[in-house]
């Protein structure tokens, strides 16, 4: 079972921005440093958007082949009452595995606003996403693959079961964070360490911004605020 953070804990660390997050993940050494966030395959649509926060509830679709018995595939509600069954604040992990993955979206206008219902602050996809200004209008983050007009074949294959998005491994529940530069998942045992350590990094940092931007830097006193910071 993962830790389920307070709302104030989790607060604190969906106003980090992820690069920040990511130096005080990989102070803990639990995990090597090139794991643990989405590559530049899968893309920001909102940078503008304040960062984002929630435990991931993870779907499987295929979107690019018709049925064989019917003109459509049956529409599924049951991976809602899934979603609900996650602590809030939620975020929808979507893997396309078809093998032309996005050429369909799940994720438009409608799912945006059921979605947003069911407390969901954004979503994950490797695949396309559309109805990009009814997301945007709502402050639904989106992070995706590319975006489509159609939503094709696109149906649910299974839910509630790992995925894997950009070269991110994610598990239902895993905490994720996403701004700007990137989806991160955030490991369950040190969550709620992460804030103090966070500051720390961001104090030396200030420091050394600080001194490079005096009138009285040199490569001396550069050398000396770096120094402090090694063990």
């Amino acid at each position: 079972m993962k830790a389920i953070l307070t709302p104030k804990q989790l607060e604190t660390l969906r106003q980090l921005d992820a690069c920040t997050l990511a130096n005080a993940i990989e102070s803990f050494h639990k995990r090597l440093c090139n794991e643990g966030f989405a590559d530049n395959s899968v893309h920001c649509l909102f940078p503008h958007l304040t960062p984002m926060l929630g435990y991931a509830a993870t779907v499987k679709i295929r979107g690019s082949a018709p049925p064989t018995a019917d003109s459509r595939y049956p529409d599924r509600t049951d991976w809602w009452d899934y979603i609900l069954s996650l602590p809030a604040p939620r975020v929808v992990v979507v893997q396309d595995v078809a093998t032309k993955a996005g050429l369909g979206s799940l994720l438009g206008v409608v799912h945006v606003n059921i979605l947003r219902a069911l407390g969901c602050a954004g979503a994950v996809t490797n695949g396309a996403v559309r109805d990009l200004p009814a997301a945007e209008k709502l402050g639904f983050q989106l992070f995706a693959g590319s975006i489509s007009v159609s939503h094709a074949y696109v149906h649910i294959v299974e839910f509630g079961t790992p995925v894997e998005i950009g070269g991110l491994k994610i598990e239902s529940g895993d905490l994720l964070h996403g701004d700007l530069h990137g989806v991160q998942s955030i490991p369950s045992a040190i969550a709620g360490e992460i804030p103090l350590a966070a500051a720390e990094i961001i104090a030396r940092e200030h420091e050394l911004i600080t001194l490079c931007q005096s009138k009285d830097f040199s490569i001396e006193k550069l050398r000396a605020a770096i120094a402090k910071d090694r063990p």
